[in-house]
């Protein structure tokens, strides 16, 4: 038989069709360095460590672990990793041989024959052989499917630390917010005390009176608002560590160790960052949105496999005799066996247009990673930014409320030696007051923004 040299051809093309890997390669340039970094951020990043740890706050610390423990979004998306493990399984065996039994009783009625029986016991197998990747680009897609899931339980960890860091720094700043305004609210009773006496003998004037009590007013209408603010922050706080408010409240010794004393001396200067093309290799979301890309570009080979033909073997066997009793009989066995092939010719355009869906939903995969990409190198400038920014207005403020202290001393011991006016005595109390206040929120956005660029740079793990 003579060879036909261009069917040889084809059929190679055929078979290697299924082998080329589509893959649009991402469109991004990676700077070589954070522009807002100072000298030495360009160091290696310090991100592979339990990264709350630079707080120096046990409870903090506790807090993130109990979270990792007790929250509901971290089971699923470990519950996901565990599914996409399943899933690829369940991929692999469409490709795979399958075995049955079928067992089949029937009877036929005639006036010739009267009563016919068939009864058969024939075990099956069914093939469908994977000549054009189907298999292999479906276990492709599958296995990126799993780290895309691995790097999803990552993302869901590191946002929860950061979450559950934020909530306890808010709550960190409200109970300051809270003991500030309490503070005031007593110096100012004291202080309204005693312009009262001295009011009453003649030593000053019903104005200043006034002015005493509507500044003590102030001070206790601020101090509803930062009750409700800390306790809706303990809500918040229960739900991140999968818990009822109730338990958390219940646990006072935790939530009285929660200040800001000591936390500030404990902050780093600054932060290394590392190089923007580590990056790509740190960010669970980035790596998320890579593996994505591997996942749609495989299931294009799976579209153009459904285009060519596709080659099915079954076979079955067993025993056939017109009565039980004859399946036990010494030769009743039978077997058939098939060979299919089956090519797609006319569809309407479907096979073709699954292949450009999914060329479309790849396209659609590569710009959702350079939006990943982009998005992780503006959280790290900004972060970077917010760092320097807090820094050296918290630096200012501390110099602010010492400076204001002094003027409510002066201008209290002013007032009581009757050299001064009251009204400014009204206005350091005001400015001191709105300082601290002022001071308590620069710092927990300080702490939230070392936690920012941590989540930024991809946290530990």
């Amino acid at each position: 038989m003579k060879r036909n040299p261009y069917l040889l051809v084809l059929l190679t093309a055929l078979l290697c069709s299924g082998c080329v890997r589509e893959f649009r390669s991402p469109k991004v340039e990676i700077p070589a360095q954070y522009t807002f970094a100072e000298s030495c951020d360009t160091c290696r990043a310090v991100v592979n460590e339990e990264w709350w740890s630079i707080f120096g706050d046990t409870t903090l610390s506790n807090l993130i672990d109990e979270a990792i423990l007790g929250n509901q979004d971290v089971a699923m998306a470990a519950s996901r990793i565990e599914q996409a493990r399943l899933s690829m399984d369940v991929a692999r065996s469409q490709f795979l041989p399958s075995v049955e039994v079928s067992a089949s009783a029937s009877g036929n009625y005639t006036r010739e024959t009267k009563i016919s029986q068939e009864y058969a016991l024939k075990p099956g197998v069914a093939w469908e052989i994977s000549l054009f990747g189907a298999l292999r680009n479906t276990t492709r897609a599958a296995r990126a499917e799993i780290l895309a899931s691995e790097a999803a339980y990552r993302s869901v960890m590191l946002s929860l630390a950061a979450e559950v860091a934020d909530t306890y720094f808010s709550l960190m700043q409200y109970r300051r917010s809270l003991e500030i305004s309490e503070r005031s609210f007593v110096l100012r009773q004291q202080s309204m005390a005693m312009i009262d006496s001295m009011f009453r003998h003649g030593m000053s004037s019903a104005v200043d009176l006034e002015q005493a009590q509507g500044l003590t007013a102030q001070a206790a209408a601020d101090i509803p608002q930062y009750r409700m603010a800390v306790d809706q922050t303990i809500v918040s706080l229960s739900l991140l560590l999968g818990c009822t408010p109730e338990k958390l409240l219940a646990r006072r010794e935790l939530l009285d160790s929660i200040s800001f004393n000591h936390m500030n001396d404990s902050l780093p200067l600054y932060v290394p960052a590392g190089l923007p093309s580590t990056l790509l290799e740190r960010r669970p979301d980035v790596l998320e949105a890579w593996y994505a890309m591997e996942s749609s570009a495989a299931k294009i080979g799976i579209a153009k496999a459904a285009r060519f033909p596709n080659l099915n073997l079954t076979a079955d066997g067993g025993v056939l005799a017109n009565s039980i009793k004859g399946l036990t009989a010494s030769n009743p066995f039978v077997w058939s066996a098939a060979l299919q092939l089956t090519q797609p010719i006319f569809a309407f355009g479907r096979n073709k247009r699954n292949v450009e869906i999914a060329r479309e939903e790849h396209q659609q995969s590569v710009l959702a990673y350079e939006k990943a990409v982009i998005t992780a190198l503006g959280d790290v400038e900004n972060a970077l930014v917010a760092i320097r920014s807090y820094r050296r207005q918290a630096e200012r403020y501390r110099a602010l409320i010492r400076s204001n202290s002094q003027i409510r001393l002066m201008t209290t011991s002013l007032y009581e030696a009757g050299l001064s006016d009251y009204l400014n005595v009204l206005d350091a109390e005001r400015t001191l007051y709105a300082s601290q206040i002022q001071y308590s929120n620069i710092l927990s956005q300080q702490l939230s923004s070392y936690v920012a660029l941590y989540k930024a740079l991809g946290g530990g793990w």
